[in-house]
Parts: C-alpha cells; sequence; structure tokens
C-alpha cells in the first residue's frame, strides 16, 4: 500500500488553495476528520478551452536524454471531453474522462493537468451540475500495485513524490481513507487524520474505524501518534497516545481470541479460543478449543490446502470429551473427521481424484453442536456418508478404472457400513464386425455391439459402532466378490417406422464363501431360528436373460383457426417387449438349498428354502422362470402458440402441456397363477413457464383381493390372499394400491427475468486467495453469506403419498416451504419450516432467520420457536475475514430448553 500511496505523491511543492479537493462523492457534506474546511474545487474553465478538440489524443517524442529521476519516454494522454496545450508554459489540460500513462504510471481522472517545466501532473474530479455529487475521482496505479483512488493528487514525476488528499485504497483486507498523504522517502509515507479500518467505503462513509491524527507508514506497519476509535463517525473515548499496526502482505500466525458464556449443562465455557498458523500461501492450520467449568471440553484443527491450478482441500479433526448427566459420571467421548478435496481436471488429463468424508461418532453433532455452528441440518441428520475415489481413463482405448473407498453410518442404528475398497473396470460399448474404414451403411450384423464391465468390493456390512474396531471384525465379517457383465444388443429399424432391438445380458459372480442354513435337533417351527453356517472357499453363480423389443411413434395434431394457440400435438410412443430368463432357482443349478427341522411329535418337520449367496455382497441368481411380453406407452402433450408481439423473430412458441404420461405392464406366461403384474402409470410435467414442476406415479392391481379372518394367540385377525380373478371380471375397477403426487419449485425475480454472468472464480481451482477464505468461512457458518440482491425467494415442496391393501390404508400430506425475502434493502429475513396437513402440525424443525446489513457489521438473529432443537441466537459481528472473532453473541442453546422462554 506505502507503495501505490508513494506512486502519487509529491515532495516540498507550494500547493496552491485552487488545487485542493473538499467535497467528497457522499450525499452529506462533511468535513475531512480532524481537518479545517478547505476551499473550493477549482472551476473546470480554463482560458483557453475555445481552442479545444474533441476525443483528441496527445503525444510527444521519446526522450532519449537519460536524466536522474526522470522518465525515459512519454506515453499517452487521451481525454473524451476536450484537451488544451498551452505551448508557451508547455503544460497540458485534459477534460472529461481523462487518461495519462507514463512508462508504468497510470491515472485516470475527469481533470488531469500536465506541467512538463515544473514535472508535475495535478489530476481532481469535478462537480456533476445535475447531481451535485463528486464524480470522476482520480484513480492511479503504477506497475502490478493495486490503484489508489482519491479526491485529488499532484505527482512529480521526476521526484517520484507527491501529495494525496482523501486517499482511498486496500491491502489484504485494510482500508485506508480520508485525510492526507505525503511521501517522506522510497519506504516511508507520511499519514495525517486517516481512518485505518476493515470498511471498504471511503471517508465519510467509513463506519468503524481507527483515526490516525499522525502517522508514518512504511512497507508493513503503520506506527502512529495519537489515535482513536471512531464509530459511524462518532469518536469514542478510547485513545491511544502512539500505535502500532500491522499491515501484512502476507498470511499471518495469531491468537483467535475466545467466547464467553454460561452453559446451564456445562457450565461457564471459554469457547473457540484458537491459533492460526499460515504455514505458506498453500496451506494453513487453525486449531480452536472450548473448555468448560464443569470438566467438559472440546477440540478441533483445521487445515486448508490450495494448489492453483492442481487441487484444493480442507481437512478437520474434531474431538469432544462432555458430561450431560451427574457430576462423577463418566464423559462421553465423541470424534469426527471431515475431509474434502478436489483436483482440477486440466491438472493430469485422463486421471481424476476426489474426495468427500464425514465421519465420527453418532452422537458428536448431538454432544458438540459448538463445532458445527448450532446447525439445524447437522443436529437431525441420521446418516454420516464418506467416498474417496480414484479414476482412470486410458486414451485412445475403450477401457476406464475407477477405485473408491466408502463409508455409511446409520446414526440411528449406530451401525457402520464400510466399502475397502470398490473398483469397476469397464469396456465402452463397441462394434466387433464393424470395421473403422467401412463405406457406406452398416450391415446388419455390423450393427451388434458388445460390452463388458467388471466391479469388485470388500465389505463390511451394517456393523455395530462398538464392534468396529475389534480384532475378529474384519476376519469374520468381511465380504468380497466379483463381478461380471456382459451385454450384447443389436439395433436396427424395419418398415421405416419401427424400431426393433434385441439383446443378452450375462451376469457371473464370483464369492470366497457361501453360507449353509441348518435347523438344530429338536427344533420346533416358528419358535427357534436357523443356525447360518458360513462355509469358505470358491464359488460361482451364472446368470443370463434374454429381451427383444419393438417401438413406433404415432403423431395427433388438433388445429385451431382461431385465438393464440395454433394446434395442440399429442405423440404417443407405444413398446411391446419380450423377455426370457430361466429359473434358477432349480435344484440343478445348485444355487437354492432348503433346510429341514427334525420331525418331533406332536410337531411336525419344518423347511426353509434359502439361497446360498444370499449374504453376499451382489446376492445371487432370481428364483422363478420368467418368460412375457412387457406392455408400455409413453405419452406427450404440446401446444404450439403464436409469437408474442413483442418477439422479432416472430417464430411460434411450443409450450409443453404434458411432458410425460407412461403406463406399463407385464405378463408372465411361465407363471401358473397371478401372470399380469400391477399396471403402474407415472407421469410428469411444469407450470408457470417450466418453473414449478409436477411428478405423480401410481400402481392398480387387477386381481381380486379377499379379506379371511384368523385366530391367533386367542385374537381375532384379518389378513387378504389374492386370487388367480380379474377385478373387471366382476364389473369392478382395478384396485389402486399406491399413489404419490409431488410439486416443487424455486420461484425469485431471477427466474423470470434471467441475467447471464460471467463464471469467474466459480470453481476451487479458479478461486483467488481471497475467495478460497471467503467460501471458508461461508462452509463454516452458512448463515455468513446472505444475497441481499434478489429481494424475495420462495421454495415449494408439496407431497402426496397413498397406500392401500384393504385392511390397512395410510397416507401422508406435507408441504415444506422454505425462502427469504427482502423487507427494505438491508432487511431481509429467512424461513424454514414443513407443514402435515393431515395432522395439522408444523414440523419441530420450523426456524426464522433475521438479518441485518449494517455496512461493515452483520446483525442475525436465529431462532427455532419449539420443537426439542428450540433456541435462539442473536449475533452482531465485523464483516471483515480477519476481525471475524469481533462480535457479541447472545445464545439459548437447544441443551438449556428447560430454560428457555
Amino acid at each position: 500500500m506505502v507503495n501505490v500511496i508513494a506512486s502519487a505523491q509529491t515532495g516540498n511543492q507550494n500547493v496552491t488553495v485552487k488545487d485542493t479537493i473538499i467535497k467528497p462523492d457522499s450525499a452529506r457534506n462533511k468535513k475531512l476528520p480532524g481537518t479545517k474546511s478547505q476551499a473550493p474545487a477549482a472551476n473546470a474553465q480554463k482560458s483557453g478551452r475555445s481552442f479545444t478538440a474533441p476525443n483528441s489524443v496527445l503525444s510527444t517524442k521519446k526522450d532519449t536524454t537519460p536524466s536522474a529521476g526522470g522518465l525515459k519516454s512519454i506515453g499517452k494522454a487521451i481525454a473524451e471531453d476536450s484537451s488544451f496545450v498551452d505551448n508557451d508554459n508547455k503544460i497540458k489540460y485534459l477534460y472529461g474522462k481523462a487518461h495519462v500513462t507514463y512508462e508504468d504510471f497510470e491515472l485516470d481522472a475527469e481533470f488531469i493537468r500536465v506541467d512538463e517545466n515544473k514535472h508535475q501532473i495535478f489530476a481532481r474530479g469535478a462537480i456533476d451540475p445535475k447531481t451535485r455529487r463528486y464524480i470522476g475521482r482520480p484513480l492511479s496505479k503504477q506497475g502490478t500495485e493495486k490503484p489508489v483512488a482519491s479526491d485529488s493528487l499532484l505527482f512529480d514525476y521526476k521526484t517520484k513524490k507527491g501529495k494525496i488528499w482523501n486517499p482511498a485504497s486496500e491491502q489484504e483486507g485494510n482500508f485506508i481513507s480520508g485525510g492526507q498523504a505525503k511521501r517522506l522517502n522510497e519506504t516511508e509515507v507520511a499519514y495525517r487524520n486517516v481512518i485505518f479500518s476493515t470498511c471498504d467505503l471511503p471517508f465519510p462513509d467509513t463506519h468503524f474505524g481507527i483515526v490516525i491524527t499522525k502517522g508514518i507508514g512504511q512497507k508493513n506497519r503503520i506506527i502512529s501518534g495519537p489515535a482513536y476509535l471512531e464509530i459511524a463517525g462518532v469518536p469514542l473515548p478510547l485513545a491511544i497516545p502512539f500505535g502500532f499496526f500491522p499491515k501484512p502482505d502476507s498470511r499471518t500466525s495469531g491468537v483467535i481470541l475466545p467466547t464467553f458464556g454460561e452453559d446451564a449443562k456445562l457450565g461457564f465455557y471459554l469457547r473457540n479460543l484458537g491459533y492460526y498458523i499460515g504455514l505458506n500461501d498453500n496451506i494453513d492450520v487453525t486449531t480452536m478449543a472450548s473448555l468448560y467449568s464443569k470438566g467438559s471440553y472440546e477440540l478441533s484443527s483445521n487445515i486448508r490446502y490450495l494448489k492453483r491450478y492442481k487441487y484444493g482441500g480442507n481437512l478437520t479433526l474434531s474431538y469432544g470429551s462432555h458430561n450431560y448427566g451427574l457430576a462423577g459420571d463418566p464423559a462421553v467421548k465423541d470424534f469426527n473427521v471431515a475431509w474434502t478435496h478436489s483436483q482440477d481436471p486440466n491438472a493430469n488429463p485422463g486421471t481424476t481424484f476426489s474426495a468427500s468424508v464425514n465421519a465420527g461418532t453418532q452422537s458428536f453433532y448431538r454432544n458438540s453442536p459448538g463445532q458445527s455452528n448450532y446447525n439445524l441440518e447437522s443436529l437431525t441428520q441420521n446418516n454420516l456418508r464418506s467416498s474417496i475415489s480414484y479414476g482412470r481413463v486410458w486414451a485412445g482405448t475403450p477401457f476406464n478404472l475407477n477405485v473408491s473407498l466408502g463409508h455409511s453410518q446409520d446414526l440411528t442404528k449406530k451401525t457402520v457400513t464400510l466399502e475397502l475398497p470398490t473398483f469397476s473396470f469397464n469396456m465402452s460399448t463397441l462394434s466387433p464386425f464393424d470395421s473403422k474404414d467401412r463405406v457406406g451403411e452398416q450391415k446388419w450384423y455390423q450393427r451388434i455391439t458388445v460390452g463388458y464391465s467388471l466391479v469388485g468390493t470388500n465389505k463390511l456390512n451394517d456393523i455395530p459402532e462398538s464392534e468396529l474396531f475389534k480384532a475378529n471384525t474384519f476376519s469374520k465379517r468381511l465380504q468380497n466378490g466379483l463381478q461380471h457383465q456382459i451385454p450384447i444388443a443389436f439395433n436396427s429399424t424395419f418398415l421405416k417406422y419401427f424400431q426393433f432391438s434385441t439383446g443378452a445380458n450375462y451376469t457371473e459372480r464370483w464369492y470366497m464363501q457361501t453360507i449353509r442354513r441348518r435347523f438344530d435337533r429338536g427344533s420346533v417351527a416358528g419358535q427357534v431360528l436357523p443356525v447360518t453356517d458360513t462355509i469358505a472357499g470358491f464359488a460361482r453363480a451364472g446368470e443370463y436373460s434374454l429381451n427383444a423389443s419393438v417401438s413406433t411413434k404415432i403423431y395427433g395434431t388438433i388445429p385451431f383457426k382461431k385465438g393464440n394457440i395454433k394446434a395442440i400435438r399429442h405423440v404417443s410412443t407405444p413398446s411391446i417387449s419380450f423377455n426370457y430368463r430361466p429359473d434358477f432357482g432349480d435344484p440343478s443349478y445348485g444355487y437354492y438349498k432348503t433346510a429341514v427341522s427334525s420331525a418331533t411329535v406332536p410337531y411336525p418337520y419344518y423347511a426353509q428354502r434359502y439361497s446360498i449367496f444370499e449374504q453376499s455382497v451382489y446376492g445371487g441368481p432370481s428364483p422363478g422362470k420368467q418368460a412375457g411380453i412387457g406392455f408400455s406407452l409413453d405419452n406427450t402433450i404440446e401446444a404450439k402458440v403464436k409469437a408474442k408481439s413483442t418477439d422479432t423473430s416472430g417464430v411460434d412458441r411450443k409450450i409443453p402441456i404434458l411432458q410425460g404420461l407412461t403406463f406399463s405392464t407385464f405378463y408372465n406366461f411361465a407363471a401358473d397363477s397371478l401372470k399380469l403384474s400391477n399396471i403402474n402409470f407415472s407421469g410428469h410435467t411444469a407450470i408457470l413457464n417450466q418453473k414449478v414442476n409436477i411428478n405423480f406415479s401410481g400402481s392398480f392391481d387387477p386381481y381380486v383381493t379377499q379379506v379371511r379372518d384368523s385366530i391367533s394367540n386367542g385374537r381375532l385377525q384379518n389378513y387378504i390372499r389374492k386370487i388367480n380373478r380379474y377385478s373387471w371380471q366382476d364389473g369392478k375397477l382395478p384396485m389402486l394400491a399406491n399413489f404419490s403426487f409431488s410439486m416443487s419449485g424455486s420461484l425469485n425475480p431471477a427466474t423470470f427475468r434471467p441475467k447471464n454472468v460471467v463464471p469467474v472464480g466459480t470453481t476451487l481451482q479458479t478461486m483467488d486467495p481471497n475467495q478460497a477464505q471467503r467460501l471458508a468461512m461461508i462452509n463454516s457458518d452458512p448463515g455468513a453469506y446472505i444475497d441481499f440482491n434478489i429481494p424475495w425467494n420462495i421454495s415449494l415442496n408439496y407431497s402426496f403419498n397413498y397406500s392401500n391393501n384393504i385392511i390397512n390404508s395410510s397416507s401422508s400430506n406435507t408441504v415444506m416451504l422454505s425462502g427469504d425475502v427482502s423487507i427494505t434493502q438491508k432487511w431481509k429475513i429467512q424461513y424454514n419450516s414443513n407443514y402435515d396437513l393431515k395432522a395439522g402440525k408444523l414440523s419441530d424443525a420450523t426456524s426464522f432467520a433475521i438479518y441485518r446489513d449494517l455496512h461493515c457489521w452483520d446483525l442475525s438473529v436465529q431462532w427455532l420457536p419449539f420443537g426439542f432443537y428450540k433456541s435462539y441466537n442473536v449475533t452482531l459481528k465485523v464483516k471483515a475475514s480477519i476481525l471475524q472473532d469481533l462480535k457479541l453473541s447472545k445464545r439459548s442453546d437447544y441443551t438449556n430448553n428447560q430454560n428457555f422462554n
């Protein structure tokens, strides 16, 4: 910053009154801090201006004579309005969006005066005659330094010294504005009555900062004399006789200040005391700790890393020890590991690597809500999932490989599923009988395609958390297997309008273990569960299926001669398919066996059929022979509407009415009864100019269902039984077995008036360090970012589900509503709730949030009005990333609900 400001300073020059600027660009006409009233701005009209030429460009020959401290060459001087040259005094005057370039020094301003005799450049803005606001402030830049805005400046391009009035510059989140700055030498600048703050608005709109009455600025620090704190233009009685303010140009390590408070169960706390270590420009570490007076504590360490155009990621390790019970009870230990990693696809063409890990104890989020910023989604989640994957594509070949490690954790059942690892090797479909040098149309046999895929895994399935790290878990519970799949297909068109396809699929599974099931001697059916033994040894299971299908399209159009609708078109796509699969449950295959209990008086024997691959990772072939015909009918309806009067192209519009309505069923000739499957239907469309999506689906049971009575344990119970008779044979329609309907949409002004936005810095690889820092803040606290540019936003999701089996029928009817609305330009309210229409009550997860943009400050109020997690949180904090710990908070945690008012 010193270099930037110094590039527009002057030495001991006699500055006239008319060369000073007093009125800043603000509706409020205030004085500069701590300065006396200034003289009016110089009049923009100059004598001799009648000799100007619009849009003229001034240039001179290069000065090849070396001179100490002077410039070797003169660049260009441009003015959009007019310019004037005083040849007698060698002074150039530039009016209206003037631009001057001298070597690596650039200057833009409403008015620029270049005095070649005195080697001086003077620049200032001008008063807009309509708005009476000060416009066209000088903006100077030298080399690769950041630009500096000011009210006016005087620059000696020979001595490289200058003076600047009301500067406004920024460096690493620190802003200096107001007052005056004067360069003393190559490394030091003198300041007077400047404001040092994190506010990006220039004085007098700076809301929060330290006024330095006198000070010396160096490359990485400011050494000041008397200074005092000022908020919203009001000086506070907080002053220092002298001070030291760092201006780092790189990451700096330091202590993170904690917050203080009291928790009803854990006692007084010192929360988020930490230390930040900026190792280099690519990696930093933040370590935080929270201490409670009743013995509980929390520890977390966050590592962020970013290699531009290579990779980036975030690793967080958290540990907590809490005692929510009585004094002396053992503390509950919790831990969590969160890791995200992404790779730039251009870094290593052909290979990819990514990671998304979230694993830990099932009670971590419930016992350590402070580490997740009391995020409701984290507190109420039921599953944790992780995935680490590596992919490789061999260029010029049809082969690709993917290897992944997977983790799935059910927090409700306290079970863990691990995949260590899973891999897949695939070959894209190819035509083995076709030639690359083929000329002309394909022969029928050249249309045959073949593919191949191989997947394998080592899996621990539904392991209780308490048994995960035991010695025999991996040796006894680990399952593995390989699965090969070979699809063969043929497609062709015949009779011009019909699409014909046929194919075969072969699946082969390899396992290193199977199961056997038996009953102990004397077992009574229904009272003793069978014993399952694991048999080691290689076993294979192969299955195949054949299919063929024919489809076509039928078009129908209804024209209209009047109105805006010109026609409605209906497209119907009927399809008939044939499928065959043998009965792999036949004893000759050996895939299925029967466990038989010993006969005991007075009970007969009991038999149970099972698959020896029942507990294998990919299962086994399905029993039952299938040889039948499938039917499906898909429908779409759209309207052709005349172009709007404002549409200059005159092209008719196509508006979808029904984007899809499908009916399907299957008739199995090989079944001995109930050959017809349920009649399924599904559909989807969109309304409000495709802004709201509507989906529905369901199925009809075509058979007659009878209700029978039974007595069990002295109680009368009902059960249902299907008979091999169609319901329409009795003059009845098929029974609706289930139905679901959903409607969802997200509406805001941008939805109806979309704007093209240039995606600058939209990925982790293309973002700059400042963007990465802000993104990390948002990820840790989603409420930290509020978009006030969108006045309102509504996300609506409605769902209805119905199921019926005659004896019991159930339904659910819920509405989920979320969004936000800007009450004013600076006030925004967010809401999120579920309403059960059947029960007539709101969900316990209903939440509200209120945000107030105070420019340099943020005020947020988060409120969960009822339910187990009812709580509130009021926070007032500074926006600047370097002052994120400067905040005031008032919170009622959900763990203190007995004291909630």
